[in-house]
């Protein structure tokens, strides 16, 4: 069955006038609560909801219902019935609002008559806000009252500026009897929350019940007929299928309901096959309502109609006047014709169909014609669940698993289980458990026992079934008995059994019951049991007894436990004596026995030691006792007494331990040389000989990286100091020392700090000087040609003077290139240069520059090269970019000068960028004013050199100057031109030539790069008059404009002079005028609209919109397009903030012309916009 939707929820039931708004009095008017039935509720098709609601809700008001039992009045259609919030959650409400502090004045319960007014104020501090509260109003737990303000409802607020209290009031005018119940005010700011509810208590009169006939009343019409659709109930009251198909007596639903508690109500229409409990409702409470006479309608709608889910439904009114305008609405909301909804006229009679009826449309209709409007409610509902396989009787044993097992006629149908009549309510720990797989439903009891013994029945919508389950015992049968034992003491008592069922049972000795332990343990395996009891004890003798459940048998057996005192030291030797290696755990475990089992007690020095968990401990079992000394030291050697005593007698032992140990670790060994593949390593003798002797080392080593240890020496190494070989180049390596002595070996040393066994690389190559000045020298080398494994550093470059051998440093710290200058040398000194690599593993040898060097800056003229593009004119078109690098020579650093036809060159427009080797001439953006002859001089002392460069910037030339008809003849016509004034810094390449027909004017190419300024235009139409233009070509293209012939040449026929006709100009000229006006247009909120209208003119018109007199302009929610003078704006997704008058100006020369329209958005949802200002839905008026 679908779970029922909000609107369900809040009309299931009608609500009553409430009592008073205390709470003790309302317990005592309506008397005792009826208790919560969720799973009733959500099966019965309504939404859960606490009882004590449901008797307000249902119409039970204390005294005046039970007196007269009359059903409620209908709510009118702006009104919906809410539910009261649940208990729990109220009291939820009421924790929150005491840990806020939002409302200061909150609304107070009240009563008032029918047809008066009430108000309901609250109040909330808004000192500590930083904007205005959001506050709802509801009835019942879920109905929201702002969807239903209109003439009975409205909501207003205040905002008091000096006390800052926003002030919220509810005004319900002209009251209604079903009005009454439980209110409640909501208001949140961020994570703040505070509520409050109230009650309201409408004062009503009584009237009488009408005798009705419950279900033949709500019988059904069938489908495809003219009626189909009308409110027809009775295949929801159909009685259930029984298993027995015997006649019932017939039952009067009507009376159950009314005689019946509100908590009980969908309990019956389960029970008794109604689906749509609250259209049964609605209906009766309806007969109470006096129809008034209606004078715009002949035949109203009838009060509710039902159908089908899938079904087609059929409303019919008939108009007093057939001229009145008729219009449909479902909830407030005109209906449109679509292929849903279809309009029907037949005289006057007005007709609405709904074709395919869903759930959704399970809501309220009304009609309306001229100022009257009556109503309807219409129900879709689904066919009630049929049991198609009834449950069977069955019988099982106790402990088996039991399946009950039925079909249904629907899917995933809604289905109750009862066990004797009570509802079965599977749950996580319970035995009970409903499986669905598809139209089966089976009720699964895991491990039956006889308390399930009982009459299963199960309940659809429109049937039940009931079976019978027994459940009973097995007959027991003795297949092992216990047998009575006797049993040393220390050995394991093991007591079985085996019968014939699997079934528990209970252990008990000497008439008390057996409790499991450590030692005790109770085995239950299918039809064994066992009672195990490790290392018996005098204390386990006794009888014991086996009892199975449920059964009256018991196995009986005796248990007798013996055993003589002693110690047992034979596995120690003549002497016991016990020898351990230090650093290792001694366990030494001595047999005893005794009865009772004695207690034993080990001492050394006359200290005794304890059981616990220290380091030496003793531990003490029924059969034995151990010395345990987890960690042996040397101190721990010396003589250990056993003293075993018990009711019998005592013993004696002594026992001698010796603890020897290996030497301690030597301290960590230290590397002192390094080779390519070798090094040394030496290191001192460790602290602690372990009492024996150092009778040598072994030494292991490993890569840095690697976890693996390899031994270098398998002899030891008498002597503290050791060389290993043949060691990886670059690799990094660990060593470490393990000491020996007679008991074995040490523990490792800790690792050697890494060593790394380098060589040093070649000399570098190639060392050459590079430059030479007053003060410095520049020398470059090329790496090491062998380099090795520990890389490369850097360099050290150390320089001598003539006649010495003192090797300065040139450079303080490593360098990486391989170029240095050597600074502050004195003018026209000699010295000597030589470079070393460095690495890790040192400095190479030193390579020599192979002569002493003079410190005297050498003069080089200067000399230009210039690039072979640019020894002929630089060409560049206008706007492109120069860059031009010139390269030179020259020491030392050349002084360079440019100048642009003999004048020094503008920085502003030019950039020159200089530097040691090359100038560099750069524009960003070529003008014509660039183009010249560029000059550059460089000059190194007395030393000159110059070089010149063209740079043309060219353009497009400018059109010709003058363009003549020279002759025309035949289909010939002779044209002549100038050559153009300006010719774009270039030679002009050719001429272009188009023709055009003075009719059309549309121009055609007829000779395209034409060298010469006269030409030939052939094959002309006779007839025709043509005019003529000449475009101008250089390398850039085309002039931008034509120079066109001022006369036309006119291609006449022979024979014939043709006078052409005079014709005066047509004024096509128009004002503005719209051919199609704006019209007042409806949107709704968040969808796009739009606005179109029509213009013409001449010249075109310029289009203006404007909302409310405003231009609208560079806003991204509008868009405006005109096309052939059709004018559209479109609003993006309009609020309500978007209505207003929207209007479209038209200007051009001739005048100015504009038209409105007006355009409202409505919303889906009405809220209140601002304070004190309601918001009405469509056909609501404000009082």
């Amino acid at each position: 069955m679908p779970e029922p939707t909000k609107k369900e929820e809040n009309e299931v039931l009608a609500p009553a006038p409430a009592p008073a708004p205390e709470e003790p009095n309302k317990e005592k008017e309506a008397g005792t609560a009826p208790a919560k039935e969720p799973n009733k509720e959500k099966e019965a098709g309504t939404a859960p909801a606490k009882e004590p609601n449901k008797e307000k809700e249902a119409g039970t008001s204390p005294g005046k219902d039970e007196e007269d039992a009359s059903p409620p009045v209908a709510l009118p259609p702006e009104w919906s019935i809410g539910e009261s919030p649940a208990g729990e959650e109220q009291d939820k409400q009421n924790a929150n609002s005491q840990l806020s502090t939002l409302f200061v004045e909150k609304p107070q319960g009240g009563s008032v008559k029918v047809g008066e007014n009430i108000t309901f104020i609250a109040k909330v501090q808004a000192e500590d806000l930083l904007r205005k509260p959001t506050i709802k109003w509801f009835k019942g737990k879920w109905m929201d009252l702002a969807s239903k303000a209109g003439k009975h409802l409205q909501l207003k607020e205040t905002f008091e500026r000096h006390s800052r209290v926003y002030t919220f009031e509810m005004q319900i005018i002209k009251a209604k009897e079903n009005y009454a119940g439980n209110y409640r005010c909501e208001v949140t700011y961020k994570d703040k929350f505070d509520s409050c509810s109230f009650d309201l208590e409408v004062h009503e009169s009584t009237g009488t019940t009408p005798n009705i006939d419950i279900r033949s009343a709500f019988k059904r019409s069938g489908e495809g007929q003219d009626d189909a659709g009308e409110l027809d109930f009775s295949g929801l009251l159909k009685r259930r299928e029984v298993k027995q198909q015997e006649e019932q007596p017939e039952v009067d639903v009507w009376e159950l309901l009314k005689n019946a508690k509100p908590s009980e109500y969908e309990k019956i229409a389960f029970q008794y096959g109604i689906t749509d409990l609250r259209g049964m409702l609605k209906r009766l409470k309806r007969m109470r309502r006096v129809e008034k006479k209606s004078a715009a309608f002949a035949r109203i709608l009838d009060p509710a109609y039902q159908v089908d889910k899938g079904g087609r439904v059929r409303f019919v009114v008939e108009l007093a006047d057939p001229k009145l305008e008729v219009k449909w609405y479902k909830n407030g909301q005109e209906i449109r014709p679509s292929t849903k909804y279809i309009f029907e006229h037949k005289g006057c009679e007005r007709i609405m169909f709904i074709n395919n009826c869903v759930l959704t449309d399970d809501s309220e209709y009304y009609v309306t014609a001229g100022d009257e409007k009556c109503s309807t409610e219409l129900f879709v509902r689904e066919p009630p669940v049929m049991v198609t396989k009834q449950l069977e009787d069955t019988k099982a044993y106790c402990g088996e698993r039991v399946e009950l097992e039925c079909e249904v006629s629907e899917d995933d149908a809604n289905v109750k289980w009862f066990k004797n009549g009570e509802e079965i309510i599977p749950g996580p720990k319970s035995r009970y458990h409903i499986k669905v797989e598809g139209k089966k439903h089976i009720l699964v009891i895991e491990g039956a026992t006889k308390a399930d013994t009982a009459e299963y029945s199960v309940m659809t919508t429109g049937g039940q079934s009931s079976a019978k389950l027994s459940v009973d015992l097995k007959p027991l049968k003795i297949l092992t008995p216990l047998t009575d034992q006797t049993v040393n003491l220390g050995k394991e008592i093991c007591l079985k059994c085996e019968v014939s069922e699997n079934i528990t049972g209970k252990w008990t000795k000497n008439g008390l019951p057996v409790q499991e332990s450590d030692r005790l343990k109770i085995v239950h395996k299918g039809r064994i049991h066992k009672l195990v009891i490790a290392n018996a004890l005098v204390e386990d003798e006794g009888d014991y007894v086996f009892t199975p459940d449920a059964y009256s048998v018991t196995l009986p057996a005796k248990v007798h436990v013996i055993d003589p005192p002693k110690i047992n030291l034979d596995g120690l030797g003549d002497d016991n004596t016990v020898t351990v290696i230090a650093g290792n755990k001694l366990r030494l475990e001595i047999p005893i026995s005794g009865e009772p089992p004695p207690k034993a007690i080990w001492s050394r020095a006359d200290k005794a030691i304890m059981e616990g968990s220290g380091r030496i401990r003793a531990e003490n079992y029924p059969d034995s006792t151990t010395l345990v000394i987890d960690i042996a030291e040397k101190d721990d050697s010396g003589v250990y007494h056993i003293n075993l005593k018990n009711e019998a007698g005592e013993a004696h032992a002594s026992i001698k331990i010796k603890v020897v140990d290996i030497p301690d670790p030597p301290v960590a060994p230290n590397v002192t040389d390094v080779g390519d593949d070798w090094c040394v390593v030496t290191w001192e003798p460790p602290v602690y000989d372990g009492g024996s002797p150092i009778l040598g080392y072994f030494i292991e080593r490993k890569k840095k990286q690697s976890s693996r240890w390899m031994r270098l020496n398998f002899d030891l190494c008498k002597e503290t100091i050791f060389e290993p070989k043949k060691m990886i180049e670059g690799v990094a390596y660990e060593v470490r020392i393990f000491a020996v002595n007679a008991v074995g070996i040490s523990k490792p040393s800790m690792p050697s700090k890494p060593f790394v066994p380098l060589a040093v690389t070649s000399p570098p190559t190639l060392l050459t000087v590079d430059s030479v000045t007053d003060t410095t020298v520049t020398m470059k080398w090329r790496p090491p040609d062998q380099i090795g494994a520990a890389g490369l550093d850097g360099y050290v470059l150390e320089y001598c003077f003539e006649g010495t051998d003192d090797w300065i440093v040139a450079n303080t710290e490593l360098i990486e290139k391989t170029k240095f200058t050597i600074t502050g040398l004195p003018t026209d000194s000699r010295i000597f240069v030589r470079v070393k690599a460095v690495n890790a593993a040192g400095a190479s040898e030193p390579k020599y520059y192979s002569q002493p060097i003079l410190v005297k800056e050498i003069i080089e003229p200067p000399k230009i090269r210039i690039p072979r593009h640019l020894k002929q004119t630089y060409i560049r078109r206008v706007g492109e970019a120069i860059n031009l690098v010139i390269p030179f020579q020259g020491k030392p650093r050349p002084e360079l000068i440019w100048t642009k036809d003999g004048a020094p060159i503008d920085k502003n427009q030019i950039n020159i960028r200089n530097s040691e080797t090359d100038t560099i001439v750069f524009i960003r953006k070529a003008e014509r004013s660039h183009s010249g002859k560029y000059d550059l001089q460089v000059k190194v002392e007395k030393f000159v050199e110059t070089a010149s460069i063209d740079i043309r910037v060219i353009d497009r030339p400018g059109p010709p100057q003058l363009v003549k008809i020279e002759d025309v003849w035949g289909e010939n016509v002779a044209l002549s031109w100038t050559p153009p004034r300006d010719d774009g810094n270039t030679a002009i390449t050719g001429y272009t030539i188009q023709k055009a027909d003075k009719k059309s004017m549309e121009w055609f190419t007829v000779i395209e790069h034409y060298h010469r300024t006269s030409a030939t235009i052939t094959e002309l139409v006779i007839g025709n008059e043509y005019y003529f233009r000449v475009f101008a070509e250089n390398m850039c293209g085309l002039s931008e404009d034509a120079t066109m012939t001022k006369e036309s040449a006119v291609i006449a026929k022979d024979g014939k002079i043709y006078k052409n006709p005079v014709y005066e100009d047509f004024d096509f000229t128009e004002a503005p005028m719209f051919t199609q006006p704006l019209v007042n247009t409806y949107a709704v909120a968040g969808y796009n609209a739009t606005l179109n209208c029509s213009v013409r003119g001449n010249p075109k018109p310029k289009i203006t919109w404007m909302k409310n007199k405003v231009a609208i302009k560079d806003d991204p929610r509008y868009r405006m397009f005109s096309n052939q003078g059709v004018c559209t704006l479109e609003i993006r997704k309009p609020s309500p903030y978007d209505g207003g008058t929207y209007c479209c100006q038209a200007v051009n020369d001739l005048g100015t012309v504009e038209i409105e329209c007006k355009l409202e958005v409505k919303v889906i949802y009405q809220g209140v916009n601002s304070p004190g200002q309601p918001v009405f839905l469509e056909g609501q008026q404000q009082l």
